[in-house]
């Protein structure tokens, strides 16, 4: 190591001539929370966050990317730091620091991610002629490496037309087993990456076995292909270069986010707070529901949903609720680096406001886990509030429940699904990639009638043995199915939860579904996946290409297209895809800094919006105005620009 001088102890990702302690208008140090400490409430005996344990805040100026030592491969296993716990950890001066020296890389971009980005410069760098440079680079990940904002930076690489990238080597998911705790929880990716347009191996693992001592690690075996591998880390249909449809626009958000587990609350103690005595508060206290309660068996939480209600409001409607949450939600809050969280303490930290306005005329919209070894979905009465771990599609028809529980989207989705766990089929169903892009059929009347029927037949077929049968889950049911489907034996317990669920029934409706849907599209019924997912690229080409041109196919037009205009040619990007219900204005910040804030705030909020549609969040806004703003975060990383002139966060 000596010798050759290549490998130096310093922060590989970023340098600064100077880091100072930060410091308030007033010359006071800013501190934050250690986020380690706490204290016990003296009135909920809860532990929340001490106020006294701060560590400062520092500024480090000058900040710029970091120059690694030249090397002829480039091997590693970068620090595992998702984004959303960048600023906890490294806090928000070095995170800003790191935003700045890097403004091509999106802030949701994970840590691991800056390291890939540089080895990927270095590889595409390579001079085959001259043979200097990094011939190639292996580097160790999260598995979160194929999900979408980690997945835009491998694809501006693999993309680029004048020096391209290649990846010559990949494994999508694989155990981390850490001897000395004996803990296999956290998963990996292993990539392979060198200069030009090349072919690679994909490894996924075939088999994985659990044992009881694995200090010299945990036995799979692989599937091993051959071919192009993609930026999906996936080798096949191009699934990653589908665009993302107008069609759909407006329908699906994951639920909301609480930040803070003091807003569910039992029905016992919903009633203590005034739930059936306090006029209104119904509105405001409602049935909750998480991935598990649909997977499993629900929980019989409720949630505390004061979204639309100011502070004083509260106070003054609902004095019991307000000094419940003064107790329960308001010492962590005050902690929270994010200011929206601090100041709005009261209201969920994401409380969804995009999707509300969609849901807002729906009896009933659809859900599904995003976390699942099973695909399936499911209606979900108006009253129930989905939780975050839950994707909101707010469509009441049954034939989209049925187009979407389909042979069809599920192969879509799993190819698009990000894989998170030991399983094969349990992936994150991400509304970016498997929702926005899929192409819906194009139903005659007859076609949505049958989908129709056949999606009803199957949502009351599942809650009808559910309620005949408390103890009977969904995931019970499909685990069931699967091995039906896989021709073994059906016995003990399994034989018990196929007679309660009516698993023969359930398949049928499945197979009929599946058949209707191929038919939808014209296609034949015994098509394989990788010609499901080549037909589903194509069609989306074709749709986009459409929608380019003004056409485009709305899947709830008397939402999304209220007066039934026509787009003009190439306006799709402009159009104001209603939110139609009114949305809650926030007035628009007179300074400069504060409106930066905002603007990143509310696209933070949206996931992804144009400046007309960011400008519809604030009274008094211009779109003129926001612009020049989002250019702004893009050239800081804190947002991703993208091809039809929106950004996302």
């Amino acid at each position: 190591m000596r010798d050759f001088k290549n490998i130096e102890n310093r922060d590989a990702v970023l340098e600064w001539s100077a880091r100072t302690p930060r410091v308030d208008d007033t010359g006071a140090p800013v501190t934050r929370w250690d986020g380690v400490t706490t204290v016990r409430h003296q009135v909920t005996g809860e532990e929340v966050p001490d106020p006294e344990a701060r560590v400062q805040v520092y500024d480090y100026a000058k900040p710029k990317a970091t120059t690694w030592p030249k090397a002829t491969y480039i091997v590693g296993n970068p620090p595992f730091i998702g984004a959303k716990y960048l600023r906890d950890d490294l806090g928000d001066g070095y995170v800003e620091a790191l935003w700045s020296a890097y403004p091509k890389m999106p802030q949701s971009a994970d840590l691991v991610m800056f390291w890939w980005d540089k080895a990927a410069l270095a590889a595409r760098g390579f001079n085959a002629k001259t043979g200097a440079g990094t011939r190639r680079f292996g580097l160790i990940t999260t598995n979160s490496l194929r999900q979408t904002f980690n997945r835009r930076v491998v694809e501006m690489h693999l993309s680029d037309t004048k020096k391209p990238l290649s990846l010559l080597f990949a494994v999508q998911d694989h155990p981390w087993v850490d001897s000395n705790i004996g803990d296999a929880n956290v998963r990996i990716g292993m990539t392979v990456g060198a200069a030009g347009n090349r072919t690679g191996r994909l490894l996924t693992i075939d088999t994985e076995k659990v044992e009881k001592n694995e200090t010299d690690g945990r036995p799979v075996t692989f599937y091993q292909q051959a071919g192009k591998v993609f930026s999906s880390l996936q080798i096949g249909a191009d699934v990653a270069s589908s665009k993302k449809l107008m069609a759909n626009d407006a329908l699906s958000s994951r639920g909301v986010q609480l930040i803070g587990s003091g807003f569910q609350v039992s029905k016992g103690l919903a009633i203590k707070l005034g739930l059936g005595a306090v006029v209104g508060l119904e509105k405001h206290i409602r049935e909750y529901r998480n991935g598990r309660d649909i997977a499993a068996l629900p929980r019989g939480l409720m949630v505390i949903d004061l979204y639309g209600l100011s502070e004083s409001e509260v106070k003054l409607q609902f004095p019991d609720v307000f000094q419940y949450l003064v107790d329960a939600i308001k010492p962590e809050r005050d902690q929270n680096n994010r200011k929206s969280y601090r100041e709005n303490w009261w209201i969920f930290g994401e409380p969804r406001r995009d999707i509300r306005p969609a849901m807002a005329k729906l009896d009933r919209f659809i859900v599904t886990t995003i976390t699942a070894k099973h695909r399936f979905f499911s209606f979900l009465d108006s009253v129930v509030l989905p939780d975050d771990a839950l994707q909101i599609i707010a469509l009441d028809d049954a034939s989209y429940l049925a187009t979407l529980s389909s042979k069809t989207h599920k192969t879509w989705a799993s190819s698009n699904a990000s894989s998170i766990g030991m399983y094969k089929g349990d992936v994150r169903y991400l509304k970016t990639t498997c929702f926005d892009p899929f192409p819906f059929p194009d139903l005659t009347d007859p076609q949505k009638e049958t989908l129709r029927a056949l999606g009803e037949e199957l949502d009351a077929h599942r809650k009808r043995q559910q309620a005949a049968h408390p103890k009977l889950t969904l995931t019970n049911m499909y685990n069931v199915l699967e091995k039906l489907r896989a021709g073994e034996d059906i016995e003990g317990k399994d034989r018990e939860i196929y007679d309660q669920g009516l698993i023969g029934i359930l398949r049928d409706l499945h197979d009929q579904i599946d058949a209707a849907v191929a038919e939808a599209y014209g296609w034949p019924q015994d098509l394989s996946d990788e010609e499901i997912l080549m037909r589903l690229v194509d069609l989306n080409k074709e749709r986009a290409t459409e929608e380019a041109t003004g056409h485009i196919r709305w899947l709830r037009p008397e939402y999304q297209n209220p007066t039934g205009v026509q787009v003009e040619k190439g306006k799709t990007a402009d159009m104001d895809l209603g939110v139609i219900a009114k949305i809650e204005k926030a007035p628009w910040p007179s300074g400069l800094p504060d409106q930066i804030s905002a603007v990143r705030e509310a696209l933070v909020d949206m996931g992804e919006a144009s400046p007309e549609q960011i400008a519809r969040r604030f009274t008094r806004a211009r779109t003129t105005a926001v612009q020049p703003l989002l250019e702004s975060l893009a050239a800081l990383g804190q947002a991703d620009k993208l091809e039809d002139g929106t950004f996302a966060a």
